[in-house]
């Protein structure tokens, strides 16, 4: 099953879970049968709430299946969304004395009804998809670090109904054109290895040591896809095998496409200048970034107009907490590298700064800065830039010209990220991840810019936006 089918099943399901609370509530709280007259009463106030309800749980993750799992975290966000939905009904039904209902033992009521039925459905919907709905068996080509972090996060994540079922970690593959071994990345270790005679497994997956059994296997497993982490062109021992595979009915894919779907990010050591070419179409995106444009004035301008008053009150704290200036302005390169200077309230001391990038818990960050870090308040100036055409509200992060330069050097395609506007938020700060300025991180941040500048639309861009909001809501900035 499709994973946006998933997502929509457990909307319907959280729709008819507040719907049937609903009635249940009446049914309780007045011991009868509640009729047409009473349940009409409730029906349209109880449904503008139910919105918001919808909306406070998908700005809180509760649908994103990486997610909704019931660990930990999900009844956390699960509690805190459900704090949230109820503080604001009590707001709208007091706020609202016009309506003709007594709200208040019904909300108190009908909210411990919801949490017994939301967590009820919650953990049949992940117990149906773990043990009842059928897996995809996949089998994949080639083993590398990419497979390495795709086949945890499967093992992870069983409700996204994938499972390995062998890899193929052939060497014999040749190169058409040099008689080189083709692109499949080096064997990482494998348990058993110093083991003869015994089947070598890499996380309990079986290791098929030959291509020519690929056919044997995929039927004998009842594989429903082939992951490649080679390109076809380059071997025709592989073109051979795969084509002799068709009467199967097998599903083909690249592993940056099914990395990418699972993880939300794109592999960089996978991909080539040929994946550019074949997945960017910015002309397609000509009509969504002038829409994008339009949007970035109207709600720039918006937060402009709301906050400029409060602008002199943050100020006088800034210069009361520390000497220097209100503002800062930063050198940062923007779309097709073009440099422009960034605005933000100053968060740092200035004593002794010497502008070095940022990094965990940094000693020179104010306790009115880090506040202001956490709420995304000291990035509010940047709305000047979103007015003036340098950035737009969502894109990868701006970052510092001479850091490029070097980054350039490090990481394959790191300027390609440049192809759209830096963002005043993004794919990868709502990432769940903290990043520090490490290559490392930094590539890891590179692979969500790539997802983000793929993908980009008004569906991602509201939803970057809407999570956005949760964390600043929750604190959660960086």
């Amino acid at each position: 099953m499709h994973n946006k089918a998933k997502k929509i099943i457990l909307l319907l399901g959280d729709i008819i879970i507040l719907y049937s609370t609903l009635y249940l509530t009446l049914l309780i709280r007045y011991w009868q049968l509640p009729s047409y007259q009473a349940w009409q009463n409730h029906l349209g106030p109880f449904s503008l709430i139910f919105i918001a309800w919808l909306l406070i749980f998908y700005i809180s993750n509760l649908y994103n299946l990486h997610l909704a799992v019931n660990n930990a975290k999900f009844f956390g966000l699960t509690a805190r969304s459900l704090i949230i939905a109820g503080l604001l009904s009590a707001a709208f039904f007091y706020l609202n004395p016009q309506i003709s209902i007594a709200p208040k033992t019904n909300l108190v009521v009908y909210i411990i009804i919801f949490v017994v039925l939301f967590y009820l459905w919650r953990q049949l919907f992940n117990w149906i998809l773990k043990s009842y709905l059928p897996k995809n068996n996949i089998a994949i080509i080639g083993l590398n670090n990419q497979v390495n972090e795709l086949i945890r996060e499967l093992k992870q994540k069983p409700h996204l109904g994938f499972k390995a079922a062998f890899i193929i970690d052939d060497k014999t593959l040749i190169n058409d054109k040099d008689n080189q071994q083709t692109v499949i990345q080096p064997t990482l270790a494998l348990a058993d290895d110093d083991l003869p005679g015994q089947q070598k497994t890499y996380e309990e997956i079986p290791i098929i040591q030959s291509i020519s059994q690929l056919k044997e296997k995929v039927v004998e497993k009842k594989v429903t896809t082939i992951i490649l982490t080679s390109d076809p062109h380059q071997s025709a021992q592989l073109r051979s095998t795969l084509f002799a595979c068709l009467p199967l009915k097998i599903n083909y894919m690249r592993l940056p496409n099914f990395y990418e779907n699972i993880i939300g990010k794109i592999p960089i050591e996978d991909i080539s200048e040929m994946w550019f070419l074949e997945n960017l179409t910015e002309g397609s995106k000509a009509w969504f970034d002038r829409f994008k444009r339009i949007y970035d004035i109207i709600f720039s301008f918006l937060i402009l107009l709301l906050t400029a008053p409060f602008w002199p009150l943050i100020g006088l704290v800034i210069k009361l907490e520390s000497k220097g200036p209100v503002f800062i302005t930063m050198l940062r390169s923007g779309k097709n590298n073009k440099k422009f200077k960034m605005y933000k309230f100053r968060t740092m001391k200035e004593e002794g700064n010497k502008r070095t990038p940022t990094i965990k818990d940094d000693p020179r960050i104010t306790k009115f800065g880090s506040l202001m870090r956490k709420t995304r308040i000291d990035e509010i100036p940047q709305v000047i830039n979103i007015l003036r055409g340098d950035m737009s509200f969502v894109g990868p992060r701006p970052e510092r010209p001479e850091l490029i330069a070097q980054l350039e050097k490090d990481l394959p395609f790191y300027r390609e990220r440049m192809l759209v506007k830096p963002g005043l938020t993004g794919w990868d700060q709502i990432s769940g991840e903290y990043h520090s300025p490490s290559l490392d991180d930094t590539l890891k941040k590179l692979q969500y810019d790539l997802f983000y500048i793929k993908n980009r639309s008004i569906y991602l861009d509201l939803s970057i936006i809407l999570k956005t909001i949760a964390t600043v809501l929750s604190k959660g900035g960086i």
